[in-house]
């Protein structure tokens, strides 16, 4: 128990008390724009306390801007997982798809989410008022499935070549060696590129949502800094933070529970 305590208690509170020092003395020192932890804190406790509020498209409580920009994590994620999975399979089965297609891969996996998303609204530019959605969706989707490529890959190619051969002599269908043996074999694997493809993900949000100017923790951030109203862009980026660290544990977790299942 004493142990608990120091790991997951103490020493916790001592690395935030430490930023929290630093923070104040920056703000009163070198940083005299940066506002204090106290100022932060009064002026974004509106957001804070009513976190369900809407008094305007742009003036909303923190947590209802984050719950729209979750909405499009999940489905630019679940596209990239959905697109990403089967691209992953067959590089790791297929010698000549990887020749063919490793090398695009290896090109586009670099490119900055800044440069996707021009393109993607010049894709949807005909949806009219839902380019930006659909543009955000494909940046988030692009961008956010490399890892989940690359890792299902890797895991497909780990795969022993003795379960293959058991399959074979147990003369199973292609289907039943996909999941009898190689998802099963695989899985370790592939959530591995979930959980990097979830960060990228909610990365990629915040770029879109800031040149979109989309309702959302990073269309918030972003005219918050027109403004220059700097305690609610911090509010912004401990937000971000929270929900990526929450993201990250809640993936964490379901891992866990596939591997005991």
């Amino acid at each position: 128990m004493n142990r608990f305590k120091l790991d997951w208690l103490i020493l916790p509170f001592i690395g935030f008390a430490l930023i929290l020092a630093v923070w104040s003395v920056s703000s009163a020192t070198w940083a005299s724009n940066l506002p204090s932890p106290l100022k932060t804190w009064e002026s974004s406790r509106g957001y804070v306390l009513s976190p369900f509020a809407k008094r305007g498209e742009m003036d909303q409580g923190i947590l209802r801007f984050t719950w729209y920009s979750l909405i499009l994590v999940a489905q630019g994620y679940a596209l990239a997982v959905i697109i990403g999975t089967p691209i992953g399979f067959f590089l790791g089965l297929s010698k000549t798809f990887t020749k063919i297609f490793d090398p695009i891969i290896q090109i586009l996996r670099p490119v900055s989410p800044l440069a996707w998303l021009p393109l993607g609204l010049v894709l949807f530019l005909n949806t009219g008022k839902e380019a930006g959605t659909w543009g955000a969706l494909f940046t988030i989707a692009i961008c956010s499935m490399w890892p989940t490529v690359l890792n299902t890959a890797v895991g497909v190619r780990a795969v022993p070549q003795d379960y293959l051969n058991v399959g074979r002599v147990l003369k199973l269908s292609r289907w039943k060696t996909l999941t009898k043996i190689l998802i099963p074999a695989t899985l370790p694997y592939m959530f591995t590129g979930f959980r990097l493809s979830l960060g990228i993900a909610w990365l990629v949000i915040v770029a879109a949502e800031m040149l979109t100017g989309r309702p959302g923790v990073g269309g918030f951030l972003w005219q918050e800094y027109n403004a220059l109203i700097y305690e609610h862009i911090i509010l912004s980026i401990i937000t971000i933070g929270l929900v990526g660290f929450t993201l990250d544990r809640l993936m964490s977790l379901l891992e866990s529970r596939f591997k005991t299942a």
